[in-house]
């Protein structure tokens, strides 16, 4: 008998309690949306690829911005800012944007700067390639478009889940931890927050490095000369940044590796180097500038280089490689020089960034 009560009793209070989560439901409901309360996009899935950035034109005031932003992260420049802003606002934007605006002239194209250009066109086959079940959009670390801004570009369109891709495939905290702390201050901002995943780097994906070999063996074999040696250049970091725990020196090197394994069969001697030394302080060795010159001096007549940590061409490789590289090394004495391509939108690269994407968007699409 006292059970059926209990049991009774039991029942009553579940129809009781959902009765009134029922009435609060509807209550709640009609607070928040009135008859007249508009539309709220949610539900769709969106890409937002992240690389490092670039000035809006080839010309000293927009070069000396986008170098003021750069040069003012605390990931990129690690020293107290009450050290390095009077050096920078002092000294280096009023001596290094025209300099560096020249150089930016050299290889800027009726269409903007190339690193916008071919990221702009990554997006687009990305778009094309994941279909209208995603949205895809780009943005830059420095300059525009901003991160926040293609953030709230999402949102707005209805994207509550939205994958933050760095074109980085090697970690640095210069790099990938800058994206994804600007995006951050962006989301610490909002009411409404998107769920975020971050692609991870990629330095030995088998995609990337297959993608990298099938360029690199289709570039080679287009050259009219065969290179005695590839040089394999990323960009540099302080040394300090190795001694402090960050892993990009070392996934440089796997990267280089792995790549060197691919094509061992094609008679080909390697060397990698760091290249876009900045400062005074001591940076990853060997410099890009420093094995040019002796290859050069050592006898070397044929060499090709490659930037694999680049995902799109930009100053760093049209106009420090390509230009200033190729200078330096017919000057010591070579006489074939060739600064080949990264992914870029070629076939390959895209094929490995859809497959990245793919796998971290899984469960998602």
């Amino acid at each position: 008998m006292h059970c059926l009560r209990r049991r009774a009793c039991a029942c009553a209070a579940s129809r009781f309690f959902r009765r009134v989560y029922e009435v609060r439901a509807v209550t709640w409901q009609d607070q928040q949306l009135p008859a007249d309360h508009p539309p709220v996009k949610s539900g769709r899935i969106g890409v937002l690829i992240v690389n490092l950035g670039t000035p809006d034109a080839p010309e000293r005031g927009p070069v000396k911005r986008y170098l003021g932003e750069f040069l003012s992260d605390k990931r990129v420049v690690e020293i107290p800012d009450i050290v390095w802003q009077p050096i920078l606002r002092g000294i280096i934007l009023n001596t290094r944007p025209k300099r560096s605006a020249k150089a930016y002239a050299k290889v800027w194209t009726p269409e903007g700067s190339p690193l916008a250009v071919i990221t702009r066109s990554q997006a687009a086959a990305m778009q094309e390639r994941l279909g209208q079940g995603v949205m895809v959009e780009y943005a830059m670390r420095y300059g525009q478009p901003a991160i926040a801004e293609r953030l709230q570009a999402l949102m707005d369109a209805g994207c509550d889940r939205i994958l933050l891709a760095p074109l980085y495939p090697q970690y640095s905290g210069a790099t990938t931890a800058t994206v994804v702390d600007k995006a951050a201050d962006a989301l610490r901002k909002m009411r409404w927050q998107p769920a975020i995943r971050t692609l991870p780097p990629y330095h030995d994906d088998p995609a990337y490095i297959d993608a990298l070999e099938a360029d690199l063996v289709r570039q080679l074999d287009a050259l009219d000369f065969a290179p005695e040696v590839l040089v394999l250049s990323f960009h540099g970091m302080p040394q300090r940044t190795l001694e402090l725990g960050d892993p990009y020196h070392c996934q440089c090197q796997k990267t280089s590796r792995l790549l060197q394994e691919r094509l061992a069969g094609r008679g080909l001697r390697f060397r990698t180097s760091f290249q876009s030394r900045f400062g005074p302080a001591k940076w990853l060795e060997p410099a890009t500038d420093t094995v040019l010159k002796e290859e050069a001096a050592a006898g070397t007549k044929r060499l090709a280089i490659a930037a694999p940590g680049f995902s799109a061409d930009c100053l760093e490789t049209l106009e420090e490689l390509a230009m200033e590289g190729r200078d330096e090394f017919l000057e010591g004495g070579g006489t074939h020089f060739a600064a080949l391509s990264c992914l870029n939108a070629s076939d390959a690269g895209l094929a490995m960034l859809e497959s990245v994407l793919r796998r971290e968007l899984s469960g998602w699409i």
